[in-house]
C-alpha cells in the first residue's frame, strides 16, 4: 500500500509486533527493501467490508469478469526478475491511507504495535538485504565479510557502514554520521537488556554442541566497522544479525538518566515529530491524530540512481487515517488515493469500469497464510480445554474439520488455495512431497476424537471420557470481518459433529494482552508475517523457548518430546552448512510440525493491487515475493 511506510512483510524483523494488516491475502503493499532476519511477527487481518456471499466454483466462473482466466486477462502480471530501474524525476505527492493511529514514535514501542513500527521504520534502514530473485545477500547500509574458523568452530561476521549515512532532521543543516556505536548500543543496551523484553533478546544466543547456550557478541572495530563473534558456525549469519539501524541519539541519555521507563517514554505522539532523527528515505513532519500523517522526502538519502538523485522520487506523502475498507475503496474510485489492494468482492467493479485511470496487477497465492492455533499453556492445566488441546489427535481432528474449500469459495471467492506445506516454494528446503495429511474429512475427525475417548451422545453432543461436552472459545480480532467469516464456517462445521465453538471478538490491544501477558485465550485465528524463505526465520516462534512460541511461549525446557525434537532439528539445521545433510534435518522438522498441528494453516490467497496511471509504471512490479515493488516509482511528465 504505502511506499516505505507500511512494509511488505510487516515484517520479518527483530521487532516483535502484532500487525493490524489486511491479512495474508492483502499483505503485499509496496516493497520497501525490507530484508529478512530470523524472527517472525504476528499479523491480524483488519477488514471492515461486508461479509461475502458464498460462491460455488460455477458461480465464480460465471462472474462478469469471466472467472480466474477472465480476471487475469484484465490484469497485469509483472513479477520482478531483477530488472534494473530506469532513472525517474523528483515530483509529486503520494496520497494514501493508514488503518490506525500510531501509539508512539518510539521504535522500541513498535515491537508490539505494527503501526508505530511502520511509521518510524520509514526513517530507518537496514544493514543488508536479500535478493530473492538471485538468492543472494547484498549490501544496503553496510558491506560484509564472513570469516569462519573451522578448526575452532567459530565464525566472525564483519560489517562496514557506508560513509554517506547520516542522522538528520527536517529543515535542519545538522547531519550526524551514523556509526558503529548506534548498532552496538541497540544490540547491547536495548535488545540485549532483558528488562526491555525485546523479541531480539533470544536471538542473541545460540545453542552449543554440548547443550549450553552462548551469546553472539558484538565488538567495535572503529566508527564504521564492527564484528559479530559467533561461538559456533551457523549456516546463515547474515540472517541472524541483519537489523534496522536505530538511533543512539536521545535513547542513550534517556536510559542513563531514567532507565527503562525513560527509554519507553521517548518520542510520544504528543510531541513534535520533526524532532525524530531520520537516516531513511523520509522525514515525518506532521501528525494530526485521527486524521493524517505527512512525510517529506530526504534529499540526502544514500540510495541514489544513475543520475545522482536520491530515492524516492516522490516529494511528499500524505496518509489519511481511515480504518474502514469500504471507505478506502470509495476513495480510490474517486481518485483520492494512489493505490488500492483489492478484495475479491471489489474485482468485478474494478475490472469492468469503462475508461479506468488505473492498472490492476495480480500476484499468485501468497507465501504465508493465516492459521488456527490452540493454547497449550500449563497455567490452564486445570481446565478441560487444556486436556483436549494438548492431545495431538484433537488438533489433528480440528484440521480434519477445517473446510478449506468452503472458506476458499465463501471468503475468497475461489481466489485462494489451501496451504498444505510448511515451507513455501522459494525456501531451499521446500519439499513438495511433505504435505499436511489431516485435510477436511469429518469421518476421520470423529475417528481421531473417538481414539482419545470422545463420543457423541444420543443428542449428538460430543463428550469426552468424563462426559464433559466439547466446547471452547475461538478468539478473533474485532476489526476483521474475514476472520469473522472463517470463524463462522469453523463454528458451523464443528457443530455438525457435536462441538460447540464460542466466537470471542476482542479489540487489537486486548488480543496483544492475551498473547503476551495474561495468556487468557483458548483458540485463535491469527497469522505470522513473513514468507519463511529461510528455514531459520522464526527463531522466536518454533523453538520452545521463543517468546512467540504461540501455544506455550518461553518454555524453560521443552514441554513435550516432539517440541524437544523440533528444538534439536532447528538447531542442527541452523548449524549445518552442507545442504544435503541439512535437508535431512529440515525434512523431519516439517514432517513433525505438520503431524503435530500446533498451528493449522488456512489458505494462500491470490492478491490484486490497483495503481493510478498518473504514475509511470516502468519501475513497478508485483509478485508474491516482493509485493508491489514501487520503491522507484515516479510521476509521469
Amino acid at each position: 500500500m504505502l511506499p516505505d511506510v507500511l512494509m511488505k512483510n510487516e515484517d520479518v524483523s527483530s521487532w516483535l509486533r502484532l500487525t493490524p494488516s489486511r491479512g495474508d491475502r492483502y499483505n503485499t503493499p509496496m516493497k520497501t527493501n525490507v530484508p529478512l532476519i530470523g524472527f517472525f511477527c504476528l499479523f491480524f487481518a483488519l477488514f471492515s467490508c461486508a461479509r461475502s456471499e458464498e460462491l460455488s466454483r460455477e458461480a465464480i466462473d460465471a462472474l462478469d469478469t469471466g472467472g480466474l482466466e477472465g480476471i487475469l486477462a484484465k490484469t497485469v502480471t509483472k513479477p520482478w526478475q531483477g530488472e534494473e530501474f530506469v532513472p525517474g524525476r523528483v515530483a509529486g505527492t503520494w496520497y494514501d491511507i493508514m488503518y490506525e493511529d500510531p501509539k508512539s514514535f518510539n521504535i522500541l514501542m513498535g515491537e508490539q504495535d505494527s503501526t508505530t513500527s511502520a511509521v518510524v521504520g520509514s526513517m530507518l534502514d537496514w544493514l543488508v538485504d536479500y535478493d530473492v530473485v538471485k538468492r543472494e545477500w547484498k549490501p544496503l547500509c553496510a558491506s560484509f565479510e564472513i570469516k569462519a574458523d573451522e578448526a575452532a568452530g567459530t565464525l566472525d561476521l564483519f560489517y562496514t557502514l557506508r560513509d554517506d549515512l547520516y542522522w538528520s532532521y527536517y529543515n535542519s543543516e545538522v547531519k550526524i554520521p551514523v556509526s558503529s556505536d548506534d548498532v552496538i548500543f541497540w544490540y547491547n543496551e536495548i535488545e540485549g537488556d532483558p528488562a526491555f523484553r525485546s523479541s531480539g533478546y533470544n536471538g542473541q544466543f545460540i545453542l552449543l554442541e554440548d547443550g549450553t547456550e552462548a551469546r553472539i557478541d558484538i565488538k567495535k572495530i572503529d566508527d564504521k566497522r564492527f564484528v559479530f563473534h559467533f561461538p559456533r558456525i551457523v549456516a546463515e549469519p547474515l540472517l541472524t544479525t541483519n537489523r534496522r539501524i536505530a538511533p543512539r541519539l536521545d535513547y542513550e541519555d534517556a536510559k542513563r538518566e531514567r532507565g527503562v521507563q525513560g527509554v519507553l517514554d521517548l518520542f510520544s505522539v504528543d510531541g513534535d515529530p520533526k524532532r525524530i532523527p531520520s537516516m531513511g528515505k523520509w522525514f515525518l513532519t506532521e501528525y494530526t491524530p485521527g486524521q493524517r500523517l505527512v512525510y517529506k522526502r530526504n534529499k540526502d538519502y544514500w540510495d541514489k540512481d544513475s543520475q545522482g538523485l536520491s530515492i524516492p522520487y516522490i516529494e511528499e506523502q500524505i496518509l489519511r487515517i481511515i480504518p474502514d475498507e469500504n471507505t478506502q475503496f470509495l476513495l480510490f474510485k474517486e481518485g483520492q488515493i494512489e493505490s488500492y489492494t483489492a478484495r475479491p468482492e471489489d474485482l468485478e467493479e474494478l475490472l469492468n469500469k469503462p475508461d479506468a485511470d488505473y492498472t490492476v496487477f495480480n500476484a499468485e497465492g501468497s507465501l504465508s497464510a493465516s492459521f488456527w492455533t490452540f493454547n497449550q499453556n500449563p497455567q490452564h492445566r486445570d481446565t478441560s480445554q487444556y486436556e483436549w488441546f494438548t492431545q495431538k489427535e484433537f488438533r489433528q481432528a480440528m484440521s480434519c474439520l477445517l473446510n478449506r474449500d468452503r472458506i476458499a469459495s465463501q471468503v475468497y471467492r475461489g481466489l485462494a488455495e489451501p496451504k498444505l506445506n510448511f515451507f513455501p516454494e522459494p525456501n531451499p528446503y521446500y519439499n513438495p512431497e511433505i504435505e499436511l495429511e489431516y485435510r477436511y474429512d469429518p469421518g476421520r475427525a470423529l475417528e481421531l476424537l473417538e481414539s482419545i475417548g470422545m463420543k457423541r451422545d444420543n443428542a449428538g453432543t460430543l463428550r469426552d471420557d468424563r462426559q464433559r461436552p466439547i466446547t471452547f472459545d475461538l478468539t478473533i480480532r474485532s476489526e476483521s470481518t474475514i476472520y469473522a467469516d472463517i470463524a463462522s464456517i469453523i463454528m458451523t462445521e464443528l457443530s455438525e459433529v457435536g462441538i460447540t465453538v464460542n466466537i470471542r471478538v476482542v479489540d487489537f490491544q486486548k488480543m496483544v494482552e492475551q498473547l503476551f501477558t495474561t495468556f487468557e485465550w483458548q483458540s485463535m485465528l491469527m497469522g505470522l508475517s513473513g514468507s519463511n524463505i529461510f528455514p531459520t526465520q522464526g527463531s522466536n516462534v518454533w523453538p520452545s523457548d521463543g517468546n512467540l512460541h504461540l501455544w506455550y511461549p518461553l518454555q524453560e525446557s521443552p514441554a513435550t518430546e516432539w517440541e524437544a525434537r523440533i528444538d534439536y532439528l532447528y538447531n542442527e539445521g541452523a548449524y549445518t552448512l552442507d545442504r544435503d545433510t541439512a535437508r535431512i534435518f529440515w525434512n523431519e522438522y516439517q514432517e513433525i510440525l505438520l503431524e503435530q498441528c500446533p498451528v493449522i494453516y488456512l489458505l494462500r490467497p491470490r492478491s490484486f493491487s490497483a495503481l493510478r496511471n498518473r504514475w509511470d509504471l516502468s519501475n513497478v512490479y508485483y509478485d508474491n515475493l516482493n509485493g508491489l515493488e514501487a520503491t522507484h516509482i515516479f510521476l509521469k511528465p
